[in-house]
C-alpha cells in the first residue's frame, strides 16, 4: 500500500476573530476583558461570602460554591487564551497545549452539568422532602455529589481528548474557533471521524440529555408539591428559591445542547462560534449575577459583609 502524501502537523493556529479589523477586535478584547473579570469577581465574591456567612452554610450554598469554584476554571482555561488571540491572532498552539486546554474545558463543563443537577436534587428535597431534608442532604451526601461530577468530569473528559488526540492532524492546521474544541479538531483529521464522532455525541448525550432530564424531573415533582400549598406566600416563596438554579439551567443547557447534539448535517462553524461566545464569556457571569441578584439570603449575606466592614473601618 503506498503511503498517503501529507505532513503530519505539531500545532495549530486559532481562526478565532482574526477576520475582524483591528479597531473590531480592539473593541471585542475589552468588552471581553471587562465580562472576564466581572465573572472573576463575582464567583470570588460568591465563594468568599459563603465561607464566610454561618447562614449560608446549608447544601444549597455549598454547591452554589462549588459551582462558581468550577465556573472560574473553566473560563481559565478559554478566555485568557483568547483575548491574547485578539491582540495578537495566528499564534500557534502546540498539540499537548491544544489537548490540555480541550481537557480542562470538558472537565470544568461537564462538571458545571451535574453540579446543576445536584444542585436541581436539593431543591427537590428541600421543598417536595422538607421533613427529612438535613438527613438527606447531609454534609457526606454533598461532598458525594460534589466529588462524583468532579469525577464524571474528569472521566469523560479523558474519553474525549484521547479520542481526538489519537487521530493524525496533516495538512489543515487551521482551528476554525477560538479555541480547541471536539468538532473543529475533528475537521481537520486526515482519516475518517466517523467513530470519533459516535464518541462525542454519545458523550454529549451523557453529559446533557442525562443531567436535564433528571432537572426535568425534579422540578416536575417540585412544581406539583408547589401547587398543593395553600397560601400564596408560601408559593411564591417555594418559587423563589428555584427560580435562580432554573434560569442559570436553561440558559446553560440551552447553549451546549445546540452546539453539542445538533446534527453535523446542520453544524454552521460561525454559528457555533457566536454561540460558543455565549457559554464561554457570558454564561459563567450569569451565575454570580442571577444569585447575587435574585437570591435575597445571598443579598442579606453582602450586606451584612459591608456591614460589618464599615463599622470595623
Amino acid at each position: 500500500m503506498p503511503r498517503p502524501n501529507y505532513t503530519v502537523v505539531n500545532e495549530f493556529t486559532f481562526e478565532g476573530f482574526s477576520s475582524f479589523r483591528w479597531q473590531n477586535r480592539l473593541i471585542l478584547f475589552v468588552v471581553f476583558l471587562g465580562l472576564y473579570l466581572m465573572t472573576l469577581t463575582g464567583n470570588g465574591i460568591i465563594v468568599t461570602i459563603i465561607r464566610l456567612d454561618r447562614h449560608l452554610h446549608i447544601p444549597m450554598y455549598f454547591f452554589l460554591s462549588v459551582l462558581s469554584i468550577s465556573e472560574t476554571c473553566y473560563t481559565l482555561a478559554i478566555i485568557p487564551r483568547m483575548l491574547a488571540d485578539l491582540l495578537s491572532p495566528q499564534q500557534p498552539i502546540a498539540i499537548p497545549e491544544c489537548a490540555t486546554q480541550l481537557f480542562f474545558y470538558l472537565t470544568f463543563g461537564i462538571n458545571n452539568c451535574f453540579v446543576l443537577t445536584a444542585m436541581g436534587y436539593d431543591r427537590y428535597v428541600a421543598i417536595c422532602n422538607p421533613l427529612r431534608y438535613s438527613i438527606i442532604m447531609r454534609k457526606s451526601v454533598c461532598a458525594q455529589l460534589a466529588c462524583g461530577s468532579w469525577g464524571i468530569g474528569l472521566g469523560m473528559a479523558i474519553i474525549q481528548v484521547t479520542s481526538v488526540f489519537g487521530l493524525p492532524f496533516c495538512d489543515a492546521t487551521v482551528i476554525s474557533h477560538f479555541f480547541c474544541d471536539v468538532r473543529p479538531l475533528l475537521k481537520l483529521a486526515c482519516v475518517d471521524t466517523t467513530i470519533n464522532e459516535i464518541i462525542n455525541f454519545v458523550v454529549s448525550v451523557c453529559v446533557l440529555v442525562l443531567p436535564m432530564g433528571l432537572v426535568f424531573i425534579s422540578y416536575v415533582l417540585i412544581i406539583s408539591t408547589i401547587l398543593k400549598i395553600a397560601s400564596a406566600e408560601g408559593r411564591k416563596k417555594a418559587f423563589a428559591t428555584c427560580a435562580s438554579h432554573l434560569t442559570v439551567v436553561i440558559i446553560h443547557y440551552g447553549c451546549a445542547s445546540i452546539i453539542y447534539l445538533k446534527p453535523k448535517s446542520q453544524s454552521s462553524l460561525e454559528q457555533d462560534r457566536l454561540i460558543s461566545v455565549t457559554y464561554t464569556v457570558i454564561t459563567p457571569l450569569l451565575n454570580p449575577v442571577v444569585y447575587s441578584l435574585r437570591n435575597k439570603e445571598v443579598k442579606d449575606a453582602l450586606h451584612r459583609a459591608l456591614g460589618k466592614k464599615t463599622l470595623s473601618s
